[in-house]
């Protein structure tokens, strides 16, 4: 039978006192019922915002506790300032928010709702402009913050200070109206209302040149995320849940914007903003909010090149990172046990202050007793049912001293094998000597740090699979000290990322090639390009640069409408990659532009054989849904060393003989110089 020692009823009382005082101190305030929150739009009411109105509908803020007021944006509004001043809560902005970091202002992204940035430049046909070059001269409205349309005039040679800039009107109106002969747009809205005129236009957009921003970026301060984490992370959770289901239902949120939030436009607008919306996002592709901090990474060195933003910017802190709060959860719940074991004691001491039977004062601790170990048993429930793997290795020995049941759904093994197996056969051949040194460094790192605290690190590794096969992890660790038998100990939980690694990839594959032919786009090519060009140096060989440009193509989408063109386009692309070796690289640049690479050539007659091999090729007709097409098409040839001696030479020297061989009647191939 437990003792059970006297406490003065002032000792109890001071105690209880002082433990609920700390906790309170201690503890971040809890999100109240229905606490009032402003979103900022960046714009007036559209589908690009579909997600926060979904949360707003179907109740997702107020099951999180959250009484959101969404507010629209006007013309020449600041939505930085107006959360980073306090007048709204949250914010979507652009891009731009890296510069807004850099300024100073404590802006976090939150997430990063379109994979692509919508942003585009539409142009009237009619004012002569069929490629971005022809916008030098011309009337061009460009709204404030269209960061990546700058870097893409940038990358296409294209100064803006040869623009006639004109005040944005923010209305496609002044495109229709012929007051402008460009804009800046998204693809998701302005052409709705071009096509809804009847005027042929023209879409030219950053992709195209390799440069993909996010857009639409759902945003907050470092303050708020500091003084409410838990308001925080239930505002973005209801709107990515928002998301989710917009993105699942576009015509009923379509129409709920229509008839709640904007019903002077017509339903048919809203619904072509959806279907052109989606492919942006990306859903299927990637959870709704990813972001990538490589990708934000080549976002700010594309401002860095444009003298926005310092070369090698550090923007830690710019991201916000939902799993630092998952331990605050943890914490808030310990705390709640805490205060409820504080009053529990405050009670037993009550009880015994007032001198109730020695049995009872037993039972009291029986239950408390029985309450510890079915919080040892939840505890134990979470850490084997949950999807990571938890483990702990003896630093000595290095082998599992505990390792959670989810290790056979992740790698195929049960604990008791995993436990039986030697160090190296946990990991791939090669790995384990390495993992095993790196142990040993950080265990000596943790024994010579004076304060004791614990080291966490994060790595990813490849783990092989029972049976064959090989899975690839995210491993938080953990070296600490146990209280009890002072020995070095590694904690770890380990999470599958194979679908992460998977998407990654698949993100870094349609940045460097073009998504309707698959060929190698202009960032890939002019890479080869200057590999070529370098190894041409050292082995004193040629290069030649062929700049394809598709005759009479235009009257095919005018004609046939831009899928029968895509088509036609996909089909030359396979035809020119039938004409050339398997070290050659075919390209597209945009549009009904190619380039062919020829990396190692002997003379002029060599790169005009093999112009005139796709010249003949894309002359054949084309049939396409049972239409027979015919085209044709003009070749320019650069070489190295003759015709340039670098990357930007032989480009611009093949497509100024690829325009020769048009100006001579199209259908022909042309050498820069007439040689």
């Amino acid at each position: 039978m437990p003792t059970i020692h006297r406490l003065s009823v002032p000792a109890c009382f001071r105690f209880a006192l002082g433990v609920a005082v700390g906790l309170w101190l201690w503890l971040p305030p809890p999100l109240a019922a229905a606490t009032a929150v402003t979103l900022q739009l960046r714009w007036q009411h559209a589908f690009q915002f579909a997600g926060y109105y979904a949360a707003q509908q179907l109740g997702y803020y107020r099951e999180a506790g959250l009484e959101v007021k969404i507010v629209e944006a006007r013309p020449g509004l600041d939505v930085v300032a107006e959360v980073v001043d306090g007048r709204a809560d949250f914010g979507v902005g652009s891009n731009g928010l890296l510069i807004d970091r850099f300024a100073g202002k404590p802006v976090v992204v939150l997430a990063a709702v379109f994979q692509h940035s919508p942003l585009v430049f539409i142009a009237r046909r009619d004012a002569g402009i069929d490629t971005l070059r022809d916008l030098v001269g011309k009337r061009v409205m460009l709204e404030p913050g269209a960061d990546e349309l700058l870097a893409y005039l940038r990358k296409e040679h294209v100064a803006v200070e040869r623009l006639r800039l004109i005040q944005h009107s923010y209305s496609p109106a002044s495109l229709v109206e012929g007051r402008v002969d460009a804009m800046s747009a998204y693809a998701s809205n302005e052409p709705y209302f071009v096509d809804a005129a009847g005027i042929d236009y023209q879409l030219f957009s950053p992709r195209t040149a390799g440069i993909d921003f996010y857009g639409d970026n759902l945003f907050t301060t470092e303050h708020l995320i500091r003084d409410n984490p838990v308001l925080v992370r239930a505002f973005r959770e209801a709107s990515l849940r928002g998301w989710r289901y917009a993105l699942a239902h576009p015509d009923e949120i379509a129409a709920l914007i229509h008839a709640q939030y904007s019903p002077a436009k017509p339903l048919d607008f809203f619904v072509f903003e959806a279907r052109r919306t989606i492919p942006l996002i990306r859903p299927d592709l990637l959870e709704v909010g990813y972001m990538s901090v490589d990708r934000w990474r080549r976002i700010a060195d594309a401002y860095a090149e444009m003298g926005m933003l310092p070369p090698r910017f550090d923007f830690r802190g710019f991201l916000y990172e939902p799993a630092r709060d998952d331990l605050d959860g943890l914490r808030n719940w310990l705390g709640a046990a805490l205060v409820l074991i504080a009053a529990v004691s405050v009670l037993a001491a009550y009880i015994h202050r007032i001198n109730l039977r020695l049995q009872r004062s037993v039972a009291a601790a029986q239950q408390a007793a029985e309450r510890l170990q079915a919080s040892e048993e939840k505890y134990r429930l979470l850490a084997e049912t949950m999807k990571d793997v938890v483990w702990t290795v003896d630093t000595d020995t290095l082998r599992f001293t505990y390792v959670s049941p989810s290790i056979e759904r992740m790698r195929g093994y049960t604990p008791a094998e995993i436990a039986a197996l030697s160090f190296d056969a946990t990991f791939q051949p090669g790995d384990a000597e390495r993992i095993r040194g790196l142990v040993r460094q950080r265990v000596q790192a943790f024994l010579a740090d004076p304060t004791g605290k614990p080291h966490f690190y994060t790595d990813e590794m490849e783990k092989p699979r029972k049976g064959g096969g090989s899975v690839w992890v995210e491993v938080v660790s953990t070296y600490c000290r146990n209280p009890r038998s002072g020995k070095v100990e590694l904690h770890g939980v380990s999470r599958d990322i194979s679908e992460r690694r998977a998407s990654q990839a698949r993100i870094a594959y349609l940045a460097e090639h073009d998504m309707l032919t698959d060929l190698p786009n202009r960032n890939l090519v002019t890479d080869r390009l200057r590999q070529a060009l370098a190894a041409a140096r050292r082995n004193r060989h040629r290069v030649a640069l062929l700049y394809i440009d598709l005759d009479r193509f235009k009257p095919v989408n005018d004609a046939y409408g831009h899928a029968v063109g895509d088509a036609l386009l996909r089909e030359a692309a396979v035809r020119m990659r039938a004409c050339v070796r398997e070290s050659d690289t075919v390209g597209r640049f945009g549009g009904d532009e190619f380039v062919v690479l020829l990396p190692n050539v002997e003379a002029v007659p060599d790169a005009q054989r093999v112009a005139e091999k796709i010249r003949v090729a894309l002359g054949e007709p084309f049939v396409i849904a049972g239409v027979r097409l015919e085209v044709s098409s003009s070749v320019g040839i650069a070489l190295y060393p003759e015709h340039g001696g670098d990357d930007v030479a032989l480009l611009l020297h093949a497509d100024s003989a690829m325009y020769d061989a048009k100006h001579g009647g199209r259908n022909r191939v042309a050498v820069f110089g007439g040689a």
